[in-house]
């Protein structure tokens, strides 16, 4: 999931076990991707961060549709 969002620029919704144990919902965009982790640009905190792949919970592809013109 990680390797097509980059390839095709979308954005993710992930669940992320933060270094305190916490559980958060962020937003991002994949940047880079490597062997333990990968860089991205958070939505949350408006900032490029690095995340470990191990702490990831759910990643799901943010879908933009277009709404219906009545």
């Amino acid at each position: 999931m990680l390797i097509k969002s980059l390839e095709y620029g979308e954005s993710l919704d992930m669940m992320y076990i933060a270094k305190d144990g916490g559980v958060s919902k962020r937003r991002v965009k994949v940047l880079h991707v490597g062997e333990g982790s990968f860089r991205a640009y958070c939505h949350l905190r408006s900032t490029r961060r690095t995340f470990t792949i191990d702490n990831v919970l759910a990643l799901v592809p943010v879908i933009h549709r277009e709404r219906d013109v009545i």
